[in-house]
């Protein structure tokens, strides 16, 4: 995996990097996949913060690029919609889970 670009976002409390993956003889890389390699490139960083915001395979190359974002804390996460916590809940720790869900309002009664 290649760093295109890096750009660390103060304002946001996250890093912001461009990828590039060229994947030779192999299948296209799962979100999981390029999580770990995320994490690998930006040392100190904690997977549950780590949110893949795009990742895009060409048709018919092995390359995909993408971009990805690493908070610093949780609560720097809430600044990201409902439906990118979602797809991300799988690759979170039972801890980050629990403490960066929201609180369940009053439903039905």
């Amino acid at each position: 995996m290649e760093i295109v670009s890096r750009k660390e976002n103060k304002l946001l409390n996250r890093v912001e990097i461009n990828f590039r993956w060229q994947h030779i003889g192999q299948s296209t890389p799962s979100r999981q996949a390029v999580m770990e390699l995320v994490k690998t490139l930006e040392p100190g960083s904690n997977p549950d913060y780590i949110i893949v915001k795009e990742c895009n395979t060409r048709f018919g190359q092995p390359l995909t690029t993408g971009m990805a974002f690493i908070y610093g804390d949780s609560e720097s996460m809430s600044v990201e919609p409902e439906f990118i916590h979602k797809r991300h809940e799988q690759f979170r720790s039972s801890k980050a889970s629990e403490e960066g869900a929201p609180a369940e309002e009053g439903g039905d009664q």
